[in-house]
């Protein structure tokens, strides 16, 4: 048997060296993880987990060991991390990498591979959405197309048929596919890129979705200039070129600056004279940087109420919440209790995860706020009059 020690100037090849040697270990990162604040365990943050990811590429722990496979579990990938790293590490890249390693074959969560089987064709996505009544539309041949999403279409088709009426000029067709997210943030980025450029063939020109976790994907593989997440196409419709480019962070009155140019009149919106909450999509917000639009939209439909933990992960992180959903409830609860010490009459949602997450839970407390995607809320969908 060879007892030889593994040689750690012989890297095994899991991660791209650029990203892995980009952390600094200044633990920034720390108080922004949701994981680390439920454990103080330092391997559950992301610079604890990148000191395992460096372990497995020095071949100074083996590929099978326990902590390696539960680390690359437990850990949301929520980004947050990305947003406070003053060396710019794209933590995300990294997990992405990890798990095509830590989660092939067998190892992979079973409920991780019945999910990613049900969308891994086109067929099988239409099947998804067959008996809903999600939009529909023939193909256009320039765009822009609104991605209907996997499970989404399934589970709230109102969201699309909500999209469309904001905004008619969207084709919407059936036969589209997954956009690949989901394979990429569970074990297999290949076929997630592969589904990505798939989808982009078939739906040319801009992509709009209603779904955070997916355009980032999307742009990350297609370019940011083919994907909009649908309350930012909404918001450039109406910017002038000079406002379309503000970013930083404020509140939802510093988001309600006109954005309009002289010849953009401002969407008429309903007002519901409800208080409406916002979830951030993470990927969304961390990702991409989009977080201005939503709370826009939202400040001239009702009063809007920032909750401290929107910009923080709810739990449902994609698969998350069905592959760990002891330590999802547990990111979850503490959300629960600040929505409904808010007095909200709604929480808006950019994401379908997220949507799932929050109104199941928020169903089983038997509370009175509802969870409604923002694209429901602006096309005057919700068919619920506040308290």
């Amino acid at each position: 048997m060879n007892t030889t020690p593994p040689d750690p100037s012989v890297p095994r090849g899991v991660f791209t060296p650029e990203l892995l040697d980009r952390c600094i270990s200044c633990g920034f990162c720390l108080p922004a993880c949701p994981t680390y604040a439920l454990t103080k365990d330092e391997a559950s943050s992301p610079r604890g987990r990148i000191t395992l990811m460096r372990a497995l590429e020095e071949g100074t722990l083996p590929g099978n060991d326990l902590r390696l496979q539960e680390e690359s579990s437990f850990c949301l990938g929520c980004r947050a991390c990305e947003t406070v790293c003053p060396a710019g590490v794209e933590y995300g890249a990294l997990l992405e990498e990890w798990r095509d390693h830590q989660w092939r074959g067998s190892r992979r969560p079973l409920v991780v591979r019945l999910l990613t089987f049900a969308v891994n064709t086109r067929p099988r996505v239409w099947l998804l959405g067959l008996f809903r009544r999600h939009a529909r539309t023939r193909p256009s041949p320039e765009g822009p197309h609104l991605m209907l999403g996997c499970f989404e279409r399934a589970l709230y088709p109102r969201v699309s048929r909500a999209a469309r009426a904001l905004l008619p000029e969207l084709a919407a067709p059936a036969s589209q596919g997954c956009c690949g997210a989901l394979h990429a943030h569970n074990g297999d980025s290949a076929r997630g890129r592969e589904l990505a450029i798939e989808l982009g063939e078939r739906l040319p020109g801009v992509i709009v979705t209603t779904s955070g976790g997916c355009a980032a994907h999307l742009a990350g593989v297609l370019g940011r200039d083919r994907v909009r997440e649908i309350s930012e196409h909404l918001a450039a419709s109406e910017a002038s070129p000079e406002t379309a480019s503000e970013t930083g962070p404020g509140t939802a009155a510093e988001a309600g600056v006109s954005r309009t140019g002289p010849d953009a009149a401002p969407r008429e919106l309903p007002w519901t004279g409800a208080r409406i909450a916002l979830q951030d999509s993470c990927h969304l917000r961390n990702g991409l940087g989009v977080w201005r639009e939503p709370r826009e939209l939202i400040g001239r439909m009702g009063e809007y109420v920032e909750l401290s933990s929107a910009g923080s992960c709810c739990g449902a992180a994609g698969s998350y919440a069905m592959v760990r959903p002891r330590d999802s409830r547990k990111v979850l609860d503490a959300k629960l209790d600040e929505i409904e010490a808010a007095g909200v009459d709604y929480v808006a949602v950019v994401n379908p995860g997220c949507h799932r997450q929050l109104d199941r839970g928020l169903r089983r407390r038997r509370s009175r706020v509802r969870a409604v995607h923002l694209a429901e809320l602006a096309a005057g969908l919700t068919g619920h009059a506040p308290r």
